[in-house]
C-alpha cells in the first residue's frame, strides 16, 4: 500500500511540475521517491508549501518588491519604472511563477498522501482535518496565482499539461474549497504530539483557528468578486460571516521570518532595499486622524531625547504645503502637492505613520536602518535645471525632519534634484528597521482586515448578524491601533473629521464631501518669500466618476490599506483594481512625454484617473509559452484581452 502511495506522490509532483509550464523548479526537500513511510508525512508537506510561499530573496525581490508593493504602493518603485510604468521583466515573472507552482506542488502531494492514507484505512484521527487545512492552504496559493498572473490551472491532469481554467472558474472552485473544508473540520480532534504541531509554523495545527481562516479567506475572495457577480459573492460572504471568522490578534495569520538565505527569510531583508514611502501612502495619512505630531513625539520613543527639540521646531501648521519649486520638483502628475518639498514635519499625521516609517535624520532612533543602501546623510542638492547643467549645484536643502515622499515616473527633474531621486535615500521617509531585520512576523490575514471586509458588506446591504457597519469599521480601526502599541490615541482618532490629502477623514458619521480646494501656505524655494496657493483635492474618476471622496465605502477602503501596510500590498493592489479605491497618483511624466512607452495616453491625460495608466496582472513567463503553448493559449483566451500588464484581471472589470 505504501509503495501505491509513494508511486501516485511522484506522479502528482511530475504532474503539478508540469503546471507551471517551466524547464525546472526548486527541488522539494524531501525526495518522496526515495523516503520510507516514517519520513512521508502530510504535514512535513504542509510545513513545506508554507515556507516555500514566503520565498527566497531572490524571488521575494522580483514578485513582492518589484512586482506586488510596486502595485500596492506601500513603497516606491524600486527599480524606478518597470511595473508601475506598466512594463515586466520576464525573468522576475518566471522566477515567482515557478516558486508558486512549487508550493502548489508540495500542498498537492499533501492532501493526496493524507487521502489516501485515510483510503485504506492508515490515517491517524487527526489526518482528515490535516487534508482540511492543506485544501485551506491551496485555496489561499491559487488565489495568490491567479490575482497575479489571471487564469491559471484547478487540477493536474495526470501525465499531461494541464488545461488552464477561466478567473471565474477558479473563484468559485476556490470558495466551494473553502466551504467545505471548513466544514469539515472536526474541532473534537486535536494534536498534543509537540514535534507534529512544529510542523504547522502558523497555528501549530489549532483547527480552530485554520477554520476561522477558511471563513475569513472566504470572505476575501467572495468580496473580490462584489463588482462582477454580486449575488454571488453576496450569498458566499454572507454564508462565510456567519461561521467564526479571524476576530482577534490571537489569531492573526502570521510566518516567522529569518536571517540568512532562504525561503523563510524577511521579505524586506536586503541590505540594497531604500524603500521609501509612496505619495499613495503619504496622502492618505498626512492630516488624516488629528492626532498631533507633537503629541506623538513628546509621548514615546519615536524620536530620541537629544533630538526632540530639533524635531519639535520643524513642525509646521496643516496650512502649509511647503517649499515651492516648479522646475526642480515633478508636476506632470495628480498628486496635489505636485511641485512642492515639505520641509518639515506635519502637524497631525496618522500615528502609525510614525511606527512603519523613519523619519529622515533621525539616525539615533531605533526606526533607522542599521545597516545597507540607507544614509545618515540628509544634504540634497539641485543643480541648474534652467541651464541644462547637471554638474552646477544651486542650492541645497536639508531633509532632516522632513516628511516627504518619491513618485515613480519619467521626470527628467530627477537629474537635477537627488533629493526625489530614487536611486539616493536618506531624503524621505523609509521603511523602518523592525521590518528590514527578519524580526517582525509576516502577516498573511489579520482581524483588521475580516472587520473591515464585514463593513463594506454591510455598506453594500449584505446581512451580516450581531455587528453595525460602524461597529465593524471602528473594530478594525481598533485592532489596527491595538496591534502597534497606539490604542492611546484611538478615541480622538475616531472622532477626526480633518480631511485628508485625498479628501477622506475617519469619523464614520462625517461624510460631508471637501470643498474642491483649500488655500495654503507655502515658501519660494528660490527666493524665500510667502505665499498662498489654491490645493486641490484629487478628482478619482475611478470612483463614482470622481464626485466622491468621503463616503463611507472610501473610509473603510482608506483605513484598510494603511492597516494592511506593510505586509499586504497585493490586497491593496486588489482592492485599487476592484473598487478603485483609495485614490493611486498617476506616474510622473516627463516635460517631453517620453520613457513611458506603454503609457502613451498619460502625456495628455495625466491629471485623470484611469486604469489603463495602472498595472492589473502579472505577464505570464515566456517559458509557460514555450513549454505548454496549449496551456498558453487556453490561458490567454481566458484573458478577454492580450497577455499584458495593463489587461484587467475577470473581477475587475468592473472597476473600468
Amino acid at each position: 500500500m505504501m509503495k501505491r502511495i509513494l508511486r501516485n506522490i511522484s506522479l502528482l509532483l511530475l504532474v503539478t511540475i508540469m503546471l507551471g509550464g517551466c524547464s525546472k523548479f526548486d527541488e522539494i526537500n524531501t525526495d518522496p521517491t526515495a523516503a520510507n513511510e516514517e519520513q512521508v508525512r502530510v504535514e512535513y508537506f504542509i510545513n513545506q508549501s508554507i515556507v516555500k510561499d514566503q520565498q527566497n530573496p531572490g524571488v521575494s525581490e522580483r514578485a513582492f518588491i518589484l512586482y506586488w508593493t510596486a502595485a500596492g504602493r506601500f513603497v516606491t518603485d524600486a527599480d524606478g519604472g518597470t511595473f508601475s510604468h506598466g512594463s515586466y521583466n520576464d525573468q522576475w515573472s518566471g522566477a515567482y511563477y515557478n516558486n508558486i507552482a512549487s508550493a502548489i506542488t508540495s500542498i498537492n502531494t499533501a492532501i493526496t498522501l493524507g487521502s489516501q492514507k485515510i483510503e485504506d484505512g492508515s490515517a491517524k484521527d487527526y489526518i482528515s482535518n490535516m487534508v482540511q487545512v492543506a485544501r485551506i492552504w491551496r485555496a489561499f496559493l491559487m488565489s495568490e496565482m491567479s490575482d497575479s498572473f489571471g487564469p491559471i490551472p484547478i487540477k493536474a491532469s495526470e501525465g499531461e499539461n494541464p488545461s488552464y481554467s477561466s478567473v471565474k472558474e477558479v473563484y468559485h472552485y476556490l470558495l466551494e474549497e473553502l466551504k467545505e473544508a471548513s466544514d469539515k473540520i472536526d474541532l473534537n480532534v486535536s494534536i498534543t504530539d509537540d514535534n507534529i504541531k512544529s510542523k504547522d509554523i502558523v497555528y501549530g495545527f489549532n483547527f480552530n483557528k485554520w477554520q476561522r481562516y477558511a471563513n475569513s479567506l472566504r470572505m476575501r475572495l467572495a468580496m473580490r468578486l462584489s463588482e462582477v457577480e454580486p449575488s454571488y459573492a453576496q450569498q458566499n460572504f454572507e454564508d462565510a460571516a456567519k461561521e467564526p471568522y479571524l476576530d482577534d490578534v490571537s489569531q492573526i495569520f502570521s510566518v516567522e521570518q529569518s536571517t540568512g538565505w532562504d525561503d523563510a527569510t524577511g521579505i524586506y531583508s536586503r541590505s540594497w532595499y531604500t524603500l521609501p514611502l509612496t505619495a499613495t501612502l503619504n496622502n492618505l495619512t498626512v492630516n488624516l486622524g488629528g492626532i498631533k505630531t507633537a503629541d506623538q513625539l513628546n509621548n514615546s520613543d519615536i524620536v530620541p531625547a537629544s533630538d526632540l527639540s530639533d524635531a519639535l521646531a520643524n513642525i509646521k501648521s496643516n496650512d502649509y504645503v511647503g517649499l515651492k519649486d516648479f522646475n526642480h520638483f515633478p508636476t506632470h502628475t495628480d498628486n496635489p502637492t505636485a511641485g512642492y518639498w515639505y520641509n518639515g514635519l506635519h502637524e497631525t499625521i496618522d500615528p502609525r505613520m510614525y511606527v512603519l516609517y523613519y523619519i529622515p535624520g533621525n539616525t539615533k532612533s531605533g526606526s533607522f536602518p542599521s545597516a545597507g543602501s540607507v544614509s545618515e546623510n540628509t544634504k540634497g542638492y539641485l543643480y541648474d535645471i534652467v541651464n541644462d547643467d547637471s554638474n552646477k549645484k544651486v542650492d541645497s536643502i536639508n531633509a532632516r525632519f522632513s516628511w516627504n515622499a518619491l513618485q515613480d515616473g519619467d521626470s527628467r527633474k530627477t537629474t537635477f534634484n537627488n533629493l526625489i531621486n530614487p536611486s539616493t535615500n536618506g531624503f524621505v521617509p523609509s521603511l523602518a528597521e523592525r521590518f528590514r531585520t527578519s524580526t517582525e512576523k509576516r502577516i498573511l490575514f489579520a482581524p483588521w482586515e475580516s472587520y473591515f471586509l464585514i463593513a463594506e458588506a454591510k455598506v453594500r446591504g449584505w446581512i451580516v448578524d450581531g455587528i453595525s457597519a460602524k461597529d465593524a469599521y471602528e473594530d478594525g480601526i481598533k485592532a489596527s491601533f491595538n496591534f502597534w502599541g497606539l490604542s492611546q490615541y484611538v478615541t480622538d482618532y475616531l472622532q477626526s473629521t480633518d480631511y485628508n490629502n485625498d479628501g477622506t477623514s475617519v469619523k464614520w458619521e462625517h461624510t460631508t464631501e471637501p470643498p474642491a480646494d483649500r488655500t495654503m501656505n507655502y515658501t519660494d524655494r528660490k527666493t524665500g518669500a510667502s505665499g498662498t496657493a489654491q490645493i486641490s483635492y484629487p478628482t478619482n474618476e475611478l470612483y463614482e466618476n470622481g464626485t466622491v471622496s468621503n463616503d463611507h465605502l472610501t473610509k473603510i477602503i482608506t483605513q484598510k490599506f494603511i492597516a494592511q501596510t506593510p505586509w499586504l500590498p497585493r490586497e491593496t493592489w486588489s482592492d485599487h483594481r476592484r473598487l478603485g479605491l483609495p485614490f493611486f497618483d498617476n506616474v510622473v511624466v516627463g516635460p517631453d512625454g517620453s520613457g513611458l512607452p506603454n503609457l502613451p495616453g498619460l502625456k495628455s491625460d495625466y491629471m485623470t484617473s484611469s486604469q489603463k495608466y495602472l498595472p492589473q496582472r502579472i505577464k505570464y513567463p515566456s517559458s509557460l509559452n514555450s513549454n505548454n503553448s496549449e496551456g498558453y493559449n487556453q490561458a490567454v483566451g481566458f484573458l478577454d484581452g492580450e497577455d499584458a500588464v495593463l489587461t484587467p484581471l475577470w473581477w475587475a472589470q468592473g472597476a473600468q
